[in-house]
């Protein structure tokens, strides 16, 4: 199951202040993203902006709420609204998170890790084939950032994920901060991760900032999104574009939303790194 890729350009995170000054300015843009669940409402203000935006940009449809990785039943009506959805902007990409974020129906504001045992690459691999099924596409899953790891881990994050697309026909979205993030807070190697990712199963690239934490037993760095890309990720992707220059690229900005005018310089520094 496959459908056509964007090839290369830069992209950004379409937030809510920003919607306006996007149609009157028209910047250039290989792509908009969206949190998927922000626009299941058909009738809804940001549904009314993605009406027009889409005229003008291609969409991706970024997920952050199935919770693939949970042992509850995925929602029925949360797949029915992203189908709709799908139908509806017929976006050129679709993706969701290697993690879990429910129990019990309760669902929690958190993209919550996972053991990297077979026993969860088999229930993994399950929810992706159902949700590619009922979409009818192909989705792109993508690596979460780390802060612990489990104590039984049967392979490591790149070799589940590969597994996965070899299993379940699905893409990849790479992204090179929260690898980052993962390998300074567990002590891997990002070198090593992305020479052993399957690189023809990525199809995205997302780049965003990060936070740095000073504690008592030792400094962290916590996924944010919510600043500038770091000079080590710019680095990480220089390296990644020489061997993969068609890859798209999304600058990634979740908190303390900036002016439109900085992500576009963010978009523009990526432009010049491709």
């Amino acid at each position: 199951m496959s459908f056509a890729k964007l090839t290369g350009g830069v992209g950004i995170g379409l937030r809510h202040p920003h919607f306006a000054e996007i149609l009157e300015t028209k910047p250039e843009l290989a792509f908009l993203e969206i949190h998927s669940e922000n626009y299941f409402n058909p009738h809804g203000q940001s549904r009314y902006y993605l009406d027009q935006l889409m005229l003008q940009y291609p969409i991706s449809c970024h997920g952050i709420g199935l919770s693939l990785g949970s042992s509850d039943p995925l929602s029925a009506s949360h797949l029915m609204q992203l189908k709709d959805l799908v139908d509806h902007c017929q976006p050129v990409l679709i993706s969701e998170h290697l993690s879990w974020g429910s129990i019990n129906g309760q669902f929690f504001n958190d993209l919550l890790p996972l053991p990297y045992t077979q026993e969860l690459l088999n229930h993994f691999s399950a929810r992706v084939e159902q949700v590619q099924d009922i979409l009818g596409r192909q989705i792109l899953i993508e690596n979460p950032s780390a802060y612990l790891q489990f104590s039984t881990v049967e392979m490591p994050e790149w070799a589940l994920l590969n597994a996965l697309v070899e299993r379940t026909g699905c893409g990849l979205l790479l992204d090179l901060n929260n690898i980052y993030v993962s390998a300074m807070n567990l002590g891997f190697s990002s070198s090593e991760y992305l020479a052993e990712i399957n690189a023809n199963a990525v199809q995205e690239v997302h780049l965003a900032g990060f936070t740095r934490k000073v504690l008592p037993e030792g400094e962290i760095l916590i996924d944010t999104h919510g600043s500038r890309v770091s000079d080590p990720v710019w680095h990480l992707y220089q390296s990644y574009l020489k061997a993969n220059p068609t890859v798209a690229t999304l600058i990634e900005w979740d908190s303390d939303i900036p002016p439109l005018s900085v992500l576009l310089e963010e978009q523009q520094k990526a432009l010049v790194y491709g």
